[in-house]
């Protein structure tokens, strides 16, 4: 894009130099000579307006897909913060029940070996 521009810049500051140089080296009155700087002036007025509307517009497409691009990747993001989130979830909820499975039979087994022990020392002999 930038080298569009400098090009269709150069180019045009290369015809506005080349038709006035072309307009004063003609053998034309003064009165035609400025009419024709004038008409020379305007249309290269209208092709810079030209220009910078088409240079305008590129920018504005360019911006549009940057932000396009932007969101995109923000809703992707998202996505992925709230997958990580649902995944670390189901693992803390399932390290809990483990967790709570393991507690009960280890109390289930402290307290038959104390039940058991308790039972021998009552044992008479």
């Amino acid at each position: 894009m930038a080298g569009k521009g400098k090009f269709a810049l150069g180019a045009l500051i290369g015809g506005a130099i080349g038709a006035v140089v072309g307009i004063l080296a003609a053998p034309k009155s003064g009165k035609e000579t400025r009419e024709d700087i004038k008409s020379k002036a305007d249309d290269i007025k209208k092709e810079a307006l030209v220009r910078a509307d088409e240079i305008g517009q590129e920018v504005s497409k360019q911006a549009k897909r940057a932000q396009d691009k932007a969101t995109e990747l923000a809703d992707e993001a998202k996505a992925s913060v709230a997958d990580i989130k649902d995944k670390t979830g189901r693992v803390a909820g399932e390290s809990a029940e483990n967790f709570d499975t393991y507690r009960s039979k280890s109390e289930n087994a402290v307290k038959g070996a104390i039940d058991g022990a308790k039972k021998g020392f009552n044992k008479k002999v």
